[in-house]
């Protein structure tokens, strides 16, 4: 897992290689928060070239004295800069402090009073990766006027009020237009709220190179391009439908179709060699004549699923399943038969009913599925995902893919894979379907458990926002996911030949 992906951090670990840094040979912390600054002065400047007038919010700590010598910059090249000291001057004989003291040397001005209406772009310089509970007194104030601005905000490290370490923000937080993170990735930046609050999100680590001694990542960024060249090498050209596994999928309930057709559409668009549906024996017509690729049983009892089930490799049951009788006798059978499943929807809450741990399946909930299986709410689920992520297979064991805003995968022993991608166009009834067969149609092909669920949450994600950046977020469907899979599965450019 671990080839080069770049590395996600909580906040104590990264003040703790920031404070490793500024002590080797030739670096000192006055100095990288110059390069903060700099770095983040830069950064401005290629966003809003045209820009002439600064509004930048400092607090007391070392996040405001990057905003300081960002300032100082600005004032230097002849901007004018509007400084506001929310919370008075920084502690004296402190970095901050100093950066501080060379911006009023150089003719700067601070004040407590928040940027006039004109200001053309603000920045946020308030609070860093200390901040773990909601925003108070002046600080709130300041982070409503940021955001009732109308302005663009470059927001410094992260945005202020969110919690570098869950995603989370307890309680007022900065909705930035753009936010540069500095020395190491912080992991709460890449899920839950922030991404929302983050905008774009671009990352400097200001010269400082990894230290054999620094403390392990407890996550990791999730790489298409890296993952698909690793997991997915060229095809042997003597390679025949046997060489790349039997998926059956289990669900489609009365009136639920469609779910089971779009998880075997996955399956067979994700390189499964043979991918088998058992549904309701009503859905079998339509399914046949709309994906005749697959094969189509219908089960007039529980019982006819079992000759199935001895000839899959892996299964793929829950969606369109239903908690009645039906679906709970399918899933005990698929339970009973010991073939490595993918488990989604309605075999996640009958689950929940009846937990169990086991090593050979994938979990692939949403924060309402993941909140059933671990007895809380999904707001609690939402607050630290990282946490409810390891809980989930702490308590069912395998591999746990936490969908939403910053899709998690966790199997307890490498670190948390994080997948960047993904837009609000998934949220729309089916997507959570192709996902679930995606996974199953990659573990089929001879990928391990963690590997396939890397590569399917990576490939859907990414496909999602191919086909987001070509058609927009509005109105994208699930079928449309599965069926352009193969451009993000097959392609070293990501789907730019997706086509219409």
């Amino acid at each position: 897992m671990l080839f080069s992906l770049d590395k996600l951090y909580s906040p104590a670990q990264a003040r703790a290689i920031d404070r490793a840094a500024a002590l080797r040979p030739g670096c000192t912390g006055t100095l990288l928060m110059e390069r903060a600054g700099t770095a983040a002065y830069s950064m401005l400047r290629r966003l809003w070239p045209a820009a002439q007038r600064l509004g930048v919010v400092c607090g007391v700590g070392n996040n405001g004295g990057d905003g300081y010598v960002l300032a100082r910059l600005a004032h230097l090249a002849g901007l004018d800069v509007h400084l506001t000291a929310v919370a008075g001057a920084p502690r004296t004989g402190s970095e901050a402090d100093t950066a501080r003291q060379w911006f009023l040397a150089c003719g700067g001005h601070e004040s407590a009073q928040l940027p006039a209406p004109d200001t053309e772009v603000l920045v946020d310089g308030l609070l860093g990766t200390g901040m773990d509970r909601a925003p108070e007194g002046a600080t709130a104030q300041a982070i409503d006027a940021l955001n009732a601005s109308g302005r663009p905000v470059l927001a410094l490290d992260l945005p202020s009020g969110l919690h570098a370490d869950t995603g989370d923000a307890p309680g007022r937080a900065v909705r930035a237009t753009a936010t540069l993170s500095f020395v190491v990735r912080k992991r709460g930046l890449y899920t839950g709220k922030a991404r929302a609050l983050c905008g774009q999100l671009a990352f400097d680590a200001l010269g400082v190179t990894p230290d054999p001694d620094e403390p392990a990542a407890e996550a990791v960024l999730l790489d298409l391009p890296r993952l698909r060249a690793a997991w997915l090498p060229p095809r042997a050209r003597q390679a025949h439908k046997g060489d790349f596994g039997h998926v059956l999928v289990i669900g489609g309930d009365h009136g639920f179709g469609g779910a089971a057709r779009l998880a075997g559409t996955a399956s067979a668009r994700a390189g499964a060699g043979l991918t088998t549906v058992a549904t309701r024996p009503a859905h079998v017509p339509a399914l046949l004549s709309g994906r005749p690729e697959l094969m189509a049983h219908g089960l007039d009892t529980p019982a006819q699923l079992t000759p199935l089930l001895d000839r899959a490799d892996r299964l793929a049951i829950g969606p369109g399943l239903g908690q009645e009788a039906f679906g709970r006798d399918l899933w005990a059978r698929a339970l009973a038969c010991g073939k490595p499943l993918v488990a989604d929807a309605d075999a996640l809450n009958l689950l929940a009913g009846t937990p169990q741990r086991r090593d050979d399946w994938i979990l692939t909930p949403h924060p309402g599925e993941a909140a059933r299986l671990l007895g809380c709410s999904p707001a609690q689920v939402e607050a630290d995902r990282f946490a409810a992520v390891r809980a989930l297979h702490a308590r069912y064991g395998g591999v746990v893919v936490l969908k939403g805003a910053g899709t998690l995968v966790c199997d307890g022993t490498a670190p948390i894979g994080v997948v960047p991608g993904g837009n609000p166009g998934l949220a729309s009834g089916g997507t959570g379907d192709v996902l679930t067969g995606l996974i199953a149609g990659l573990w089929a092909q001879g990928l391990s458990a963690r590997q396939a669920a890397a590569l399917g949450a990576s490939v859907h994600a990414a496909t999602a926002d191919a086909l987001a950046a070509r058609h927009g977020e509005r109105g994208l469907l699930a079928g449309d996911l599965a069926e352009r899979l193969p451009a993000l599965l097959n392609e070293t450019d990501d789907g730019a030949d997706l086509g219409a």
